[in-house]
């Protein structure tokens, strides 16, 4: 299984989110790296609404693995 990755340091949300929901239209895993302290909330509701899973990695700053419920 191949993860995307994606790149979000620097921005503010909503971007972050928006980038990783463009993302998974094109992959069943993508990997987020942003640094806004409001990404772990935005993250945690878009995988709830879309029924993702979404992990944190650590240390922290290596951000989150979202997985499609279908892979």
């Amino acid at each position: 299984m191949t993860e995307l990755l994606v790149d979000a340091r620097g921005m503010r949300c909503p971007w972050p989110a928006l980038r990783l929901a463009r993302a998974m239209r094109e992959a069943g895993v993508v990997r987020l790296l942003a640094d806004d302290p409001a990404v772990p909330r935005e993250v945690g509701a878009l995988a709830a609404e879309h029924g993702w899973t979404a992990e944190p990695l650590a240390p922290p700053e290596q951000g989150f693995r979202v997985i499609r419920a279908e892979f």
